[in-house]
């Protein structure tokens, strides 16, 4: 993978995540319901793997 693409993919990702956090702070989301889903998604695509 060419170093540009690979670092433009780093961007996006770290954007979004940012993008993600402020939106929950934006609707008063507490953080620890913003971990729980990340930890739950986290989980579900973790289950996919094991099979």
């Amino acid at each position: 993978m060419p170093l540009p693409l690979f670092l433009a993919m780093v961007a996006f990702v770290l954007a979004a995540a940012g993008g993600t956090i402020v939106l929950a702070f934006w609707a008063d989301l507490p953080f620890i319901a913003l971990s729980f889903a990340a930890l739950a998604g986290s989980l579900m695509l973790g289950v996919r793997q094991w099979r």
